[in-house]
């Protein structure tokens, strides 16, 4: 895992200037700390939130540092509200090359704790997951389009000098289990995930994608009991989130996407876990159990099943074609009744299962592996199918 100081947290902040980004959840603590901060190395901003007072005070303070922002209402969980978030960009700056899914909020309800003296019990709320889930869904999905219009063609073209990057906001709890907040954990265990599995996707089209995983920081979104336990503790300074935040939509190097970064408290230094360093703990242990499953399949045993499954599925098929094959292949003229034409032995009444077809396909395979493709050979695997359906019609 790699260890990055305080310092280099702002290394390529000069990446940024002249560059549009759109921050959702921009009205309070993580996500106006991080407008600001793009905001004071020349990017032009765009500012969205649920709240319309934490909008205009985060443009207003923009603003009082000579920066470019535009901002906008925007429910992260109403799919038209993104769309007109994404849609202001493009009016007011032409493009949009960061993307910052920071909306969010803590558990909502408390519904999922099961008490037994409440008898059945009642149907959750599920806001957590609206907003720290679906809302972080529709950004991340249109961002994929809107990334990409108005892109210089030299830009997509390399790597190196691209910046378009999405960044995602998970927590403390995309690692382990927040036992008082169910919905809360499983929104950001979903968080990593979502950005793991777009990664490879993005990569392909010159995009990137991180994720930022802060310990509990000084917002209130912490609520008062769960200060009182991490009392002493020191909490993740809100502006080591927002650099980090820069640092993951700005790092040059390609490698960067797919990458977490872990933001601890006051007294750690930042390390981004890669995406080749999931391996180790519990991943590398399902990874070495399912390997270790597997090894019977990386051989005959495998394609005997693969052979098995698709002829399973299109035995018939499968005999239209191995016919057609042996009319092309086969020059001699067929004397032996026991060569007669596949689709002619359906026809008679002559159907069989999967199992049996699917055993002489497989002699088949291999007399084409070891005796190549001579006009003998469609042939001889006519007999043996012929034979082989014969026998199993006959015996049941």
């Amino acid at each position: 895992m790699g260890v990055i100081t305080d310092e280099t947290l702002s290394k390529y902040h000069e990446r940024v200037e002249g560059k549009t980004v759109i921050i959702t959840g921009a009205g309070a603590s993580i996500g106006r700390a991080t407008a600001i901060l793009f905001a004071s190395y020349g990017a032009k901003v765009v500012v969205a939130d649920k709240s319309l007072s934490g909008v205009e005070v985060t443009v207003s303070e923009i603003r009082c540092i000579k920066g470019e922002v535009v901002g906008c209402v925007c429910d992260v969980t109403i799919w038209e509200d993104v769309v007109a978030m994404y849609d202001l960009a493009i009016q007011e700056f032409g493009s949009v090359d960061i993307v910052v899914a920071n909306a969010g909020v803590g558990e909502i309800g408390g519904r999922m704790m099961y008490n037994p003296s409440e008898g059945r019990p009642v149907k959750p709320l599920t806001t957590t997951i609206d907003v720290n889930l679906t809302g972080v869904l529709y950004t991340v999905h249109l961002a994929q389009h809107y990334l990409q219009l108005n892109r210089p063609m030299q830009d997509m073209s390399s790597e190196s000098s691209s910046l378009k990057s999405v960044v995602l906001l998970g927590s403390l709890a995309s690692w382990t289990a927040l036992t008082k907040a169910p919905m809360y954990t499983a929104s950001k265990h979903a968080v990593l995930g979502l950005m793991r599995s777009l990664d490879a996707s993005f990569v392909s089209r010159g995009l990137r994608i991180t994720s930022i995983h802060p310990f509990f920081a000084a917002t209130s979104m912490v609520p008062n009991v769960i200060r009182l336990q991490l009392a002493g503790i020191p909490l993740t300074p809100v502006p080591r989130i927002a650099r980090t935040i820069l640092y993951a939509a700005t790092q040059s190097d390609p490698a960067c996407s797919g990458a977490a970064f872990w933001v601890p408290d006051g007294g750690a230094l930042v390390f981004m876990v890669s995406r080749e360093e999931f391996k180790p703990g519990v991943y590398d242990d399902i990874d070495r159990s399912s390997n270790a499953t597997s090894v019977g399949l990386i051989g005959p045993k495998y394609h005997m099943r693969r052979i098995y499954t698709i002829t399973r599925l299109l035995w018939r098929e499968l005999v239209i074609v191995l016919n057609v094959v042996h009319k092309k292949l086969g020059s001699t003229k067929r004397k032996d009744s026991s060569e007669k034409d596949f689709s002619e032995y359906l026809s008679e009444g002559g159907r069989t299962g999967p199992d049996m077809l699917s055993y002489t396909v497989v002699i088949i395979f291999i007399q084409r592996i070891f005796l190549g493709y001579s006009a003998a050979v469609p042939r001889v695997a006519t007999c043996y199918t012929m034979v082989a359906l014969r026998r199993t019609s006959g015996s049941r």
